[in-house]
């Protein structure tokens, strides 16, 4: 950009005539002067009179509600940042997982009319895990557990079955086989082994 000719300054301060400038500097501080007050009517127009009185507009004007301030932060929109420490987040994944694996001690089993619930309990004080296979499940051993809740060496299983009589056998740790001794009846397989016997009611009578 080409500089000014400090003539021009010196004119637009009025520390020289412009008279005594040459024709092309002497135009430049007329198109100079025509710029400023352009400029100078627009701002006025834009400021709306003098600051004074802008200012004293401002504390006039009677506070907002607080309804009205209420409304407008609900209408804006605010941003949410939630930090949860790596130790909180493995505290509450444990609490979660607990929370849905543990069966709920006092729900009910649905039964339906020809349906009954047949109640396993037995005594395996030190044993790992407890389950029932019998007739009723093809006598798969890991499908049926047992529970020890109070770790006192009694287990507990209640399955919803059809009406009707099956044999059993315990299961523990996976590997020995053993008949129920409080049944009431009992039964010997083709193998010399003595099955317990469970006698399922329907619930609806």
């Amino acid at each position: 950009m080409k500089p000014i000719d400090p003539r021009v300054h010196q004119a637009l301060d009025r520390e020289i005539a412009r008279e005594g400038l040459p024709p092309e500097l002497a135009l430049q501080v007329a198109r100079l002067e025509a710029a400023a007050a352009v400029l100078g009517t627009a701002v006025s127009q834009w400021a709306g009179g003098s600051v004074e009185a802008r200012v004293m507009a401002a504390i006039r004007r009677p506070a907002p509600s607080r309804m009205w301030r209420l409304a407008r932060w609900l209408a804006a929109p605010h941003s949410v940042t939630l930090r949860i420490r790596p130790a909180w987040s493995l505290a509450l994944a444990a609490a979660v997982a607990l929370v849905t694996l543990l069966p709920a001690g006092d729900e009910t089993p649905s039964v339906g009319e020809q349906e009954g619930i047949a109640q396993f309990v037995a005594r395996f004080p030190g044993a790992n895990s407890v389950h029932v296979a019998g007739s009723f499940n093809d006598w798969r051993s890991g499908t049926i557990p047992l529970r020890d809740a109070d770790h006192d060496g009694v287990w507990r299983a209640a399955v919803v079955l059809p009406a009707g009589a099956y044999e059993y056998m315990f299961v523990v740790d996976g590997e020995r086989w053993v008949p129920d001794h409080l049944a009431d009846r009992t039964v010997e397989d083709d193998f010399g082994r003595e099955n317990s016997v469970v006698i399922v009611r329907p619930a609806a009578r």
